[in-house]
């Protein structure tokens, strides 16, 4: 396909490198070196749910905490989403995804409006997965949505494991985006009634 959405983006500061491939239009490929072990498996599972092809290689001040990296991985996913997806002619705009994760529902709602803004109704039972702190949950999204200029609602149900509170929500943002981002024939241009996003 000669007009694959692609973008790569380099961050490179005293607390982080990261380098991120992102093409919208890909096979869920992924290629993940990731130093925080939870943030890796929600980034491979959201590639494979969303259809994109992921490239993430990243490095940081782990020994501090994971959360340098895991915002500014947010940050660079945000800022190569935003260069993927062009001018945004001819895609649907809008997204929405409810996903199940056994006892857990998760949903979000995402517009790429062009403006950024997160509405993020979720709260976990333990604040750690593994050696992850759950608040950097929230902290990942919020650089995602403030760097990708999107609208991004994300709702937790209900839900009694934080590990399948915090993966449906990654599954249903990968869900989210992916619906966001089909090309729909019957849109002529940007779907704006001013004409640009």
């Amino acid at each position: 396909m000669d007009n694959m959405r692609k973008a790569e983006i380099r961050r490179d500061t005293l607390e982080t490198q990261i380098v991120v491939k992102l093409n919208l239009d890909g096979e869920a490929k992924r290629e993940l070196d990731v130093p925080v072990p939870f943030l890796k498996h929600m980034l491979d599972l959201f590639a494979k749910h969303s259809g994109f092809d992921l490239s993430v290689q990243a490095f940081g001040d782990t020994e501090i905490d994971d959360h340098h990296t895991v915002e500014d991985i947010g940050i660079c996913l945000g800022q190569a989403f935003k260069q993927a997806t062009q001018d945004k002619a001819g895609i649907r705009r809008y997204g929405n995804r409810f996903t199940p994760m056994d006892e857990s529902l998760a949903q979000v709602t995402v517009d790429l409006s062009g403006r950024s803004f997160l509405v993020f109704n979720a709260q976990f039972p333990a604040p750690q997965v593994g050696t992850f702190q759950t608040e950097l949950v929230r902290e990942f999204f919020q650089a995602f949505a403030a760097n990708a200029c999107v609208t991004l609602h994300i709702n937790l149900h209900y839900g009694v494991n934080t590990h399948h509170m915090i993966e449906g929500i990654f599954k249903a943002f990968a869900g989210a985006l992916a619906e966001a981002v089909e090309r729909d024939g019957k849109i002529r241009g940007v779907l704006s009634t001013k004409g640009a996003l």
